[in-house]
């Protein structure tokens, strides 16, 4: 359950990120409304999700995937360019998750 609010918790900062571009500054109230609601669910879950996952793997997690997602919405949704070295470095923080997450030490606290 506590790997389900941290998937939510991405999600939403996802989307918030998103919608702060769209925001153009504040300007706009829609997406505002959006930023607001989407970062205030975003760190709600992540607190939710620290109950039993450590801090620095949930936090990996959480920045490392948003990182990749957020990305991957500015090459579809912003038209963004993405050349090799960004690919590469997107599965490397990729890669850093997943061994962080298989280190013995990450286990729950």
């Amino acid at each position: 359950m506590n790997y389900l609010f941290l998937l939510v918790a991405i999600v939403a900062e996802v989307i918030a990120t998103s919608a702060l571009k769209a925001s153009e500054g504040f300007s706009r109230p829609g997406p505002s409304a959006v930023v607001v609601v989407g970062y205030a669910a975003a760190f709600y879950c992540l607190s939710l999700t620290l109950r039993t996952i450590p801090v620095g793997v949930a936090y990996a997690i959480w920045s490392g995937l948003g990182v990749t997602l957020i990305t991957l919405v500015g090459w579809v949704a912003f038209g963004q360019k993405l050349n090799a070295a960004a690919l590469i470095g997107m599965g490397l923080i990729v890669a850093g998750v997943v061994v962080l997450n298989l280190s013995p030490a990450a286990g729950p606290h």
